[in-house]
């Protein structure tokens, strides 16, 4: 059998607060003095950042668990329990563990009702991907990552390190030094492997330290083993006032963490109960505090903000800085579990003198969420979260003047909405742009409910093929409303480089062997493609991946690109730089329903300006397959 390690806690966050704070109320940190892009913390960016690598760059098990042939589990149910042999049937796996073919699914451990070094039983069938993290599921290259005139935030230099960015940096008080650990883990972009993965983590760490006004001294990532590890954290003891592993604090074949603090002195604790971050670990060595950080970048940011930042600070003599809240209103149900404190990453805005909270991806992995965030939502322990509507307190992690001056779109995703960001913020008209992705009914929707300023579109009317005008009248009051047209914009099926499944038409994507990667419902290019399928007398069911579901045309071209799909419905611009071929299945409207009281506002004079302009037009001409006929005229149906 494997050996697995076991969390020894489950500590409320009240308690290991409390718990770390005595502990080391009378320690002693003192010292600063940083360098390079990966330490840019506090200064400005003079043009924007945009990601060259895509992360996780490779497909990734999302559990400690088994990979397996989704099709070849499918006769498993409750009744016929179905044992597969190591080798030919599946093979263990750690969280982060590279899925490669025949792979294509992975099965938790907890779901394995015998297992030995030979073979498993399963009582359910696998679905294709499932508890895989695909290629570019957080970042893909070619995205904005930040804009210019940006300071420069912790979570916004993980971001950039993840989407493999070299270029940007920054002091000699507490050394704070930082392990990476992991066999995957590499630090030149130039040098990326199927497999690797950026060492962004004890980047942003790094940085997080600084702004806690300590001094990092971050190793060389050092590869999963006991030894090798022990090794590396005997020599940062002794250079530093407090060390931090990073990975390796779960409970997986190669989690070392634990062992590797209570070798060297008192292991506190290992488990909080707070979702993400649980599996944290804290100890000491005399005054020295030992942290161990998951490796989730989420995970680990949640834990160091809020616990190992204060301490640090605590033992500086430094108070906690001082913490700005705001109350808002939620745009939709964000369910919890009674077992965490849950942290949920979110975006703002002020839209009708109240802020509205939009909640942003809560995967632990999902670096973006975090660069992307307004503030933090923190749901107590003995909740189950709050119904769309209820009014909330927001702990914001940007100023709240950023807030105030921005528009707030809710709606549909493409590229373009980032072109229209940058332009914006660099006019220095102290107003940008907000875009969350909820689709194209999400947006309809949210501006219906007064949550955001505009709504981007491209809904097609089945009846007669028109798009986004048959809105008015249907969910729509003329006198309040209006549409900002934007570009015609074309799509079809993407698919990998010379088109290896030969893919022509809708009808292809049925094809048996041919696995399809797909929006979620609500969005325009879900409408459109149930419409194509109805039309061809298709049975989404016979779609092998029809469930499988991503947010963005990027996402699908990642997805693509990555080859957990063969192909995906989308838009020529997510093609075009994923350098993926396309194959056109029509020309559509994407369009903006504004609230017609607002059509006056410098804002969205500001934003009509930007639609109109030649570095717009400049910029949808070098990504390719947009027209702009008559983009930025206003239109009162």
């Amino acid at each position: 059998m494997i050996d697995r390690n076991v969390y020894l806690d489950n500590l409320k966050f009240e308690d290991a607060r409390s718990l770390l704070f005595e502990t080391f109320k009378t320690a002693d940190l003192t010292g600063i003095e940083p360098v390079a892009v990966y330490e840019s913390l506090g200064r400005v960016t003079a043009e924007p950042v945009t990601a060259v690598l895509s992360s996780p760059n490779h497909n990734a098990s999302a559990m400690d668990g088994i990979a397996v042939i989704s099709e070849e589990t499918a006769s498993a149910d409750d009744r016929n329990h179905l044992e597969l042999k190591a080798g030919s049937g599946f093979k263990y796996v750690d969280t982060g563990d590279p899925i490669t073919e025949p792979w294509n699914a992975v099965i938790m451990v907890e779901d394995l009702l015998e297992a030995d070094d030979d073979r498993v039983v399963i009582k359910a069938p696998a679905r294709i991907w499932q508890h895989v993290r695909h290629v570019g599921e957080d970042i893909a290259a070619g995205e904005l990552i930040i804009p210019s005139f940006q300071r420069v935030r912790p979570v916004d230099i993980g971001a950039m390190a993840a989407g493999g960015i070299t270029e940007i940096r920054v002091f000699r008080k507490p050394v704070v030094a930082i392990i990476p650990t992991g066999t995957e883990i590499i630090e030149d972009p130039s040098g990326m492997t199927e497999g690797g993965i950026i060492d962004s983590n004890s980047r942003m760490f790094a940085a997080m330290v600084r702004d806690a006004g300590a001094e990092p001294l971050r190793l060389k990532p050092v590869i999963d083993d006991r030894e090798k590890i022990k090794q590396a954290f005997a020599g940062a003891l002794e250079k530093a006032d407090a060390v931090i592993l990073i990975a390796g604090s779960s409970a997986g074949t190669e989690d070392y963490s634990a062992d590797t603090i209570r070798s060297f002195g008192e292991l506190l604790f290992h488990g909080v109960a707070v979702k993400p971050g649980k599996p944290a670990i804290f100890g000491r060595a005399g005054n020295k505090p030992l942290i161990g950080l998951p490796g989730y970048p989420v995970s680990g940011y949640v834990i160091f903000d809020r616990l190992v930042k204060p301490l640090i600070e605590m033992m500086q003599g430094i108070g906690a800085g001082a913490e700005e809240f705001r109350n808002g209103f939620l745009s939709r149900r964000v369910p919890s579990s009674l077992e965490h404190r849950e942290f949920v990453r979110v975006k703002c805005g002020i839209v009708g003198g109240r802020m509205i909270v939009s909640p942003l991806s809560r995967g632990a992995g999902i670096t973006m969420s975090l660069v992307q965030a307004d503030g933090i939502l923190e749901i107590p322990q003995e909740s189950e979260g709050y119904e769309a509507g209820t009014e909330v307190s927001i702990r914001l992690t940007r100023p709240s003047s950023e807030i105030g001056n921005r528009l707030v779109s809710i709606g549909s995703h493409d590229l373009l909405l980032d072109v229209v960001a940058e332009l914006m913020h660099r006019g220095g008209q102290h107003t940008g742009l907000s875009s969350t992705h909820q689709g194209s009914m999400g947006g309809v929707l949210a501006i219906r409910k007064g949550e955001c300023h505009i709504a981007p579109v491209h809904l097609l009317d089945v009846k007669d093929g028109r798009y986004n005008e048959y809105l008015f009248g249907r969910y729509f009051d003329s006198s309040e409303f209006a549409l900002i047209k934007g570009v015609g914009r074309t799509q079809g099926l993407i698919v990998k480089p010379g088109n290896p499944k030969g893919i022509s038409s809708i009808s292809d994507i049925a094809a048996d062997g041919t696995v399809f990667i797909n929006r979620q419902r609500g969005s325009g290019t879900r409408v459109l493609l149930d419409y194509l399928l109805q039309q061809n007398e298709i049975d989404p069911d016979s779609v092998t991946g029809y469930g499988r579901e991503m947010t963005t045309h990027m996402a699908v071209a990642s997805a693509v690109k990555s080859g957990t799909a063969d192909t995906g419905l989308g838009v020529y611009s997510a093609a075009a730089v994923n350098g993926l071929d396309f194959i056109p299945v029509g020309r559509e409207d994407y369009d903006f329903v504004v609230r017609a009281d607002m059509l006056e506002t410098p804002a969205l004079k500001s934003f009509i300006d930007c639609l109109k302009s030649d570095a717009f037009a400049a910029e949808l001409k070098r990504l390719g397959g947009y027209e702009l006929d008559a983009v930025g005229k206003i239109v009162r149906v």
